[in-house]
Formats: structure tokens, sequence, C-alpha cells
């Protein structure tokens, strides 16, 4: 592509800030670099039409970790360490809350349940025994017990009779959150430029040589905000892990009202519009799944669409109106990476699936990395 005087003056000249990747991590790090920095000029690069990955595909929730989901990250985590997730977790939603306004994200605080199948009492038993040691564990951060039990009022079959309930849990739509957050960063005069693919980068001495599909520009300092996507920059622990969503058309009168979780966060679904968006089950192709293509498959899309029939809506004659994918960037730790790659070079990448919850605060640590 052969830029004009104008294209090149106007965007790519005199650079101090290049963000790649423009979902929620990245954009709430330009806002904060324009705190910071009231008159840099800050570019943010997306390659896709709008943000890949997770941060528009996402089902909208705000949510800190089931029960089961908790116990099984203590395989992988101390107590301290968990505890601080959940913080962080808290903190960030708060934060995106604060930077848009609850309304602006339409966000409703209906609380979370997990739902166990029949076939996972031995995980329900094991949720109960340990929640009196979560409600001591998490209190400092919620200052109430976070999990009670609750009656299954909700119609669904083949689960327990008992939900474990989070009243702090919350949903937001996914759509005005990314739409907000791209209005107030033009707002503030932050450029915006989609379909744009950052190949490369070498840092100098004063800037850092970006290289893209058909040129190449400087900037002072390049921030990197690609979560799943990391490794086709950078060498990082980040693996990209596609979870599949599918939405009913309209069903009306239904009584399901919240978010809730199945199986250690494997599944997870909604109300949304008078619908269920329903994702999730990449846990039945592991291998398949850790993937950063943005597709569907027949195998999961089935596996969703009988948990639909046979568990939440057993009664109605749902259709199904869309399908989807996501790309989350996971590890075996769920806390994110945020570090200095070189002087002019930073990453804040890997959110675990808690984009949501985290992604607002992330992007405000990797904008406070620049000196």
């Amino acid at each position: 592509m052969n830029l004009s005087y104008w294209e090149q003056h106007t965007w790519f000249d005199n650079v101090d800030f290049c963000i790649v990747g423009s979902g929620i991590v990245g954009l709430s790090c330009a806002l904060q670099l324009r705190k910071k920095h009231p008159k840099a000029k800050i570019l943010i690069l997306e390659k896709g039409i709008l943000p890949q990955g997770a941060s528009t595909k996402n089902a909208g929730f705000a949510c800190f970790g089931s029960a089961s989901e908790l116990l099984s990250d203590m395989k992988n985590h101390t107590k301290e360490e968990l505890l601080n997730l959940v913080q962080k977790r808290v903190d960030g939603l708060e934060s995106l809350k604060s930077t848009l306004g609850e309304k602006q994200i339409d966000f409703r605080q209906h609380g979370g349940y997990e739902v166990f199948l029949k076939k996972n009492e031995d995980t329900f038993e094991n949720c109960e025994a340990n929640l009196q040691m979560f409600n001591e564990l998490l209190h400092p951060v919620f200052k109430a017990n976070t999990f009670k039990l609750k009656i299954n009022n909700f119609g669904f079959k083949n689960t327990l009779p008992n939900l474990i309930f989070n009243p702090f849990e919350g949903q937001i739509d996914t759509g005005k959150m990314m739409q907000a957050l791209l209005k107030k960063a033009q707002s503030e005069g932050i450029s915006i430029l989609n379909s744009i693919e950052v190949k490369s980068f070498s840092t100098e001495a004063e800037s850092v040589h970006i290289q893209l599909e058909d040129f190449d520009f400087k900037a002072k300092y390049l921030l990197i905000a690609t979560n799943a996507f990391a490794s086709e920059l950078l060498e990082l622990n980040v693996t990209p892990a596609r979870n599949q969503v599918l939405i009913t058309k309209p069903i009306p009168n239904s009584s399901i009202k919240g978010t809730f979780h199945l199986d250690e966060g494997f599944y997870y679904f909604r109300n949304i519009h008078n619908r269920i968006l329903l994702g999730g089950g990449r846990n039945l192709d592991s291998d398949g799944e850790t993937t950063s293509v943005l597709e569907t498959t027949t195998r999961i899309q089935n596996a969703l669409e009988d948990l639909l029939k046979d568990v939440i809506l057993p009664d109605y004659n749902f259709e199904i109106d869309q399908r989807w994918s996501g790309i989350l960037g996971v590890g075996q730790q769920k806390s994110p990476i945020i570090k200095p790659i070189s002087n002019r070079v930073f990453c804040a990448v890997r959110l675990g699936g808690m984009g949501v919850a985290i992604g607002s605060s992330v992007g405000k640590e990797l904008a406070d990395l620049v000196d």
C-alpha cells in the first residue's frame, strides 16, 4: 500500500504510543495513557474489522469465579494467590463501571448461580464442604458471605435440587461496553485503525520500528494487548483457547435471569433480550479448541444444543438464532502477564477468560509500566 503524504503525516508520523489490539485492555491502556500524557500522539492498531479475540465475542459475565472453578484453581494457586485474583477481578469491574458508567454497559446485578448435573453430585458435595472456607477467605473482598445454597427453582432437568448462589455477580451488554470504550477513546483524540496487522517489531535506541503488511513506521513506545494472539509477536506462555457460543431466538416468559455456571466454568449461560446465550464445551475437545481460528464445530455446537434441550430448556421448543466463537488467552496460572519486554516495549496478555472483570485494570497497569 502506498501512503499519501497526508496519510503518513496524520496517522504514522511522530507516534508517541502505539498499542496493538483494540480490545478492553488496549482501549483502557490508551485512556490511561491519555490521562498521563494529555498531548501525546496515541495510535491503536487492530487487525480485525472489530476487536478480534474475545472482547466483542464474550458472554458478558461480570463474574469472579464459581465455587467449583475456584476449587479447581486451588490445585495451582495458593489461598493468597486466589484471594488476590478475586480482588483483581472485583477491582477491575469497578474500574470498568467507573470509567463508562453502569448504564453505558447495561450492568445488571442479578447474581450468579452454579448449577450441578446429577452425575456431578461429588463435585457439589466437595463445593458445599468448602463454602465456609471460601466465605472466610473472600470476606475481605466482599465484606459478606460470597456463596450460599439456594433451591433450584428454574425448571432445569437432570440437575441437583440445590444451587450455589453468588449475589455479587452481574452481567453486561458486551456490544454496548465496547462501543462505549471506542467512543470514549476517540473523544480523547486517540486514533484507532482497523484491519491493520503488526507483523514484527524491533527496538531501537529511541524508538520502536514497527513492520506492517505493506509499510513500516516508528513509535516511541509499543504496547501489546493482543491477549490470546500474543505468541504471534512475543515468546510468552500464552495458549489460545477457543470458546464456542450460541444464542436462541426470543423465548416468551422465560424465568431464567442471572449468570449460570456448569462444570467448573467450562459451560456458562445467561439471559439477554429474552433469549438464552450459552457457551463453552472446549473441554470436550481440548486439543481441537487450542486454536486461534474463529470457527464453530459440529461436535461442540451439538453438545451445547443438547444441554439446552436436556437441562436448561427441557420443555420448550427453542430455535437457535446465531453461533460464533471467541479466543481466550490462558495458561497454567490465572494471573495475567503484565511486564516490559524491553525499555520501549510492554505487554499485558493472558487474561484467563476474565477479560470483562480485569481488562480495564490490566490496561491501566500496562500504561503505568511506561515511565
